[in-house]
């Protein structure tokens, strides 16, 4: 009796809209990734924004509006990832609570349950334990809030970065503190997100790394100006680029897409 393959989970894709409309190779290394771990990758054209800025502004008619699109365009898929912490904690941590008391609880919640984050979801789910990457250098890893809070994304990227041959991880202090980008906030408040994001620049500047690294786009988008306007030299890339080998071209902010 022939046996049968088995079949691979099927993901989609969440690219985010920083990603699309500035960085779309961390999109292409998400894919490469969830392929070398064993999935079939589609990334639907329906998605749109997760609703976040809204939701932060206290918009709730349209972030609700902007989830049901979401829901229906990945409840179909066996997972759902997102390279990014914040936008993978609005779609697992948030939306269950805009559809609370709602017709629609049941099945914002099933959907929820299937969002991971990039990292988390290759090491917590699919068991990832290494890449087959090479970074010569050292980086630095930054902590964004929504992963590290909402999501307890901290070791995973950590782990996988180990296996990345010739890269050094050096820790910079206070890794964990925001960088002031905070999506809505950094434009409401910039006297204190500029503030924030100072105190980040020197901490990095500090650890001497060549590199620095974080899974959210709109984090290392925020720190690369700081850096850039400060006239250091220290490169910013999306954690995804590095782990998929992605990383020989323009790093963000230094033009080039």
């Amino acid at each position: 009796m022939k046996q049968e393959t088995p079949q691979k989970p099927r993901v989609g894709l969440f690219v985010t809209c920083l990603v699309d409309l500035f960085r779309p190779t961390v999109g292409f290394a998400a894919v490469k990734l969830v392929e070398e771990a064993g999935c079939e990758v589609e990334v639907p054209m329906a998605q749109t924004c997760c609703g976040q800025p809204a939701y932060n502004s206290g918009d709730r008619e349209d972030a609700v509006a902007i989830a049901r699109t979401t829901i229906e365009t990945f409840e179909d898929y066996d997972y759902v990832v997102a390279p990014s912490g914040s936008c993978a904690g609005m779609l697992r941590k948030h939306y269950p609570a805009l559809f609370k008391g709602d017709a629609w609880e049941a099945r914002a919640a099933a959907f929820s349950a299937r969002v991971h984050e990039l990292t988390s979801f290759l090491v917590d789910v699919m068991g990832m334990e290494r890449v087959s990457a090479a970074h010569v250098g050292s980086v630095t890893y930054h902590d964004s809030c929504s992963g590290l809070r909402e999501l307890g994304i901290a070791a995973q990227p950590r782990r996988l970065l180990s296996s990345v041959e010739g890269l050094e991880l050096r820790e910079m202090k206070d890794a964990d503190v925001c960088c002031g980008f905070g999506g809505t906030f950094c434009v409401k408040y910039s006297d204190i997100s500029n503030k924030i994001v100072e105190e980040k620049a020197a901490n990095i500047a500090a650890s001497g790394a060549e590199t620095l690294l974080a899974g959210d786009l709109g984090c290392l988008m925020n720190m690369a100006g700081k850096l850039q306007r400060q006239g250091n030299a220290v490169r910013v890339r999306h954690v995804a680029e590095v782990l998929a080998g992605m990383d020989d071209g323009p790093a963000i902010g230094e033009g080039g897409r």
